[in-house]
Parts: structure tokens; sequence; C-alpha cells
């Protein structure tokens, strides 16, 4: 069983930064595809970020590409997320998912087995 745990949300005025931190624990680290989805009131859960085991590829949506970059520290089992130019669109719960093999599109939700609780965002205008 795989556990992961999302830190650093909060309520940010437009503009401002944060950094997420999803860390896992119950089993090793190696081999997951990382991704990091979120989801706002009353819509659905979408993709936001991804980042596979080893080598540099990253995968991003559109509305975040260039703004958000996901990162891993696999020594620490943990993958980061930092939010630049936040805007008030942003303002979700965003999840940290974990995925045991290789996804195909990492975009799609069904592709990861394994979810944190969330942590809030919060952006002001």
């Amino acid at each position: 069983q795989v556990q992961l745990v999302e830190s650093g949300g909060g309520l940010v005025q437009a503009g401002d930064s944060l950094r997420l931190s999803c860390v896992a624990s119950g089993r090793t680290f190696s081999g997951f595809a990382m991704g990091w989805f979120r989801q706002a009131p009353e819509k659905e859960r979408v993709f936001v970020a991804a980042i596979p085991w080893s080598g540099p590829s990253t995968y991003y949506s559109y509305s975040v590409n260039g703004r958000f970059t996901i990162s891993r520290d696999n020594a620490k089992n943990t993958v980061y997320l930092q939010l630049n130019s936040l805007e008030p669109e942003d303002t979700a719960v965003y999840y940290c998912a974990a995925a045991n093999a290789a996804p195909y599109t990492y975009s799609d939700y069904l592709e990861y087995d394994h979810w944190g609780q969330g942590t809030q965002v919060t952006v002001s205008s």
C-alpha cells in the first residue's frame, strides 16, 4: 500500500507563487510515475502535470504550461509542483497521484493507482 500526503497549499493573491509537495510512503518510490491533478468546486478532476520515474521528460496541461513546474526527488520519495503566476482560475484542491506502470498518456486519471487526500489552493484576485 502506498500513502501519498500533499502539503503546501494555501490562500494567496493573484501573481503569487506556491510550492506543493507530495511525500510517498509505505512502498518504495521506485518506478512510480507521478502526477498532479486538480479539482475546482463542482468541476471534474483534471490533469495538471506529470513526471516519469526517471529521465528529463515532464508533461503539463495547456492551462499551466509555462507557469507550473513539476519535479521529483527520488531519494526523498517526494514530488513537487511549483506554482508561479497564480491566477484565480487556479483555485482548486490539488491531488498527487502515483502510477504503478508507465502511463500511456500521463493525463488520464485512470492511469494512476494511488491518490493523496489533496491540498487546497485558493487564489484571490
